[in-house]
């Protein structure tokens, strides 16, 4: 075994909340524990929220450490109140099965399949699909008090606007998948999200008192900026691991432009930069920290997309910004005119009424020039367009 990896995460910012602590140090520093990390799949694409899971998944593989990849088929039919005001959409197994095959093309990056701690894959509507309902109550639901489980923060957040049994069922599902595991793979401790701790500890405490053995729970600080928002949003929506749904320029950029409070942590907790050359990077607060920003994007979209998409990324970035190298391009119709038909048609706006506001409130250059009238004629031939000071991109007449 090499260092122990709770320093590592802990060295790192990951860890929030743990139990038993001082007994899952010394298990973890001497010998190879099966844990396990739960991952929705409600899309085909995982996103920036799951990039954190990933790579504490890989801190613990390379520490000889098996990770289990659990996907949420049968949970997933439920829907996980965690932070949600809103029921989930229920899938189909065939749905399932497309996402998971998506998703485990884009964990082989971060982790690996094969050899001696080599990670699986795991569906729990492979045992959740089947169960027969007394036996449940009677084995599981036994163990759950109703008075404790409503002083969890993910059910009395729900409490006021109404809280389904149906999804009052998610946490003691949640703790018997730690159980099966525990039976079938000797998984021993479960990882998350810490808006996940209430869920996570009722598996661990279920393994204890039914087994009468050590289980242990584990979360992560969330991914958040210094003001406490979510990373991983953008006003397009979710920034995606997907090249076909997020591009690696517009993953880059996402990265290039974190806030400079913000630069230090996502170095710690999303690359795997040593902790000594991260300090130096980030030792400075004035423009020297936009060297820190550049590595930073660098680093990340070379981990999701590979080190030829992430150099051409930052070369269109600084052609867009430093007047380098190639800019990203945009093709559009023939049959697009307008200064709003090119925006819309590009996706730069989603909406004509969009567009127009943009360009209304001063926020679009064509070739340089800061443009007035919407409906403004475009130019022949190529040219630039420039939304905000953030975005220029090259537009190409098919």
């Amino acid at each position: 075994m090499s260092q122990n990896v709770m320093d590592t995460l802990r060295a790192r910012g990951f860890i929030k909340q743990t139990v038993y602590e001082d007994e899952l140090y010394e298990k973890l520093g001497s010998e190879s524990v099966p844990f396990y990390i739960g991952f929705d799949p409600t899309a085909d694409s995982l996103h920036v929220g799951h990039f954190m899971q990933l790579i504490a998944m890989r801190h613990m593989q390379d520490a000889g450490h098996k990770p289990i990849i659990l996907i949420g088929g049968g949970t997933g039919m439920i829907g996980d109140p965690s932070g949600r005001t809103d029921m989930r959409s229920m899938m189909t197994r065939e749905t399932v099965k497309y996402h998971v095959e998506c998703f485990k093309k884009q964990m082989s990056r971060f982790i690996r399949f094969e050899g001696e701690n080599g990670a699986i894959i795991v569906d729990n509507a492979d045992w959740l699909m089947d169960l027969n309902y007394i036996d449940f109550l009677r084995e599981i639901g036994a163990h759950f008090s109703v008075n404790k489980m409503l002083t969890a923060e993910c059910y009395r957040s729900r409490m006021e606007k109404g809280l389904t049994f149906l999804e009052f069922n998610y946490m003691l599902m949640q703790a018997y998948d730690f159980l099966v595991l525990f039976r079938k793979y000797g998984c021993q401790l479960e990882l998350g999200g810490d808006d996940q701790w209430s869920n996570i500890l009722a598996g661990a405490d279920l393994i204890r008192r039914k087994e009468q053995k050590p289980a242990f729970a584990m979360t992560f600080t969330l991914l958040t900026t210094s003001e406490g928002k979510k990373m991983g949003k953008t006003q397009k929506g979710a920034v995606w691991l997907d090249e076909n749904k997020t591009s690696p320029y517009e993953f880059y950029q996402y990265w290039r432009n974190t806030a400079d409070d913000d630069v230090e942590k996502c170095f710690k907790l999303l690359t795997f930069l040593p902790l000594e050359e991260i300090a130096e990077l980030c030792a400075h607060r004035d423009e020297r920290i936009n060297a820190a920003k550049e590595r930073l994007a660098f680093e990340l979209t070379k981990l999701v997309h590979g080190e030829e998409k992430a150099a051409l990324a930052q070369a269109q970035a600084r052609a867009a910004f430093g007047g380098e190298g190639e800019m990203p391009e945009k093709t559009i119709s023939k049959e697009a005119v307008t200064l709003v038909q090119a925006l819309v048609e590009t996706g730069l706006c989603k909406s004509n009424g969009e567009a127009r506001r943009l360009v209304e409130q001063g926020g679009v250059s064509l070739n340089g020039e800061k443009a007035t009238d919407p409906n403004a004629s475009l130019p022949e031939g190529d040219f630039t367009l420039f939304k905000g000071k953030k975005v220029r991109v090259k537009i190409v007449r098919k």
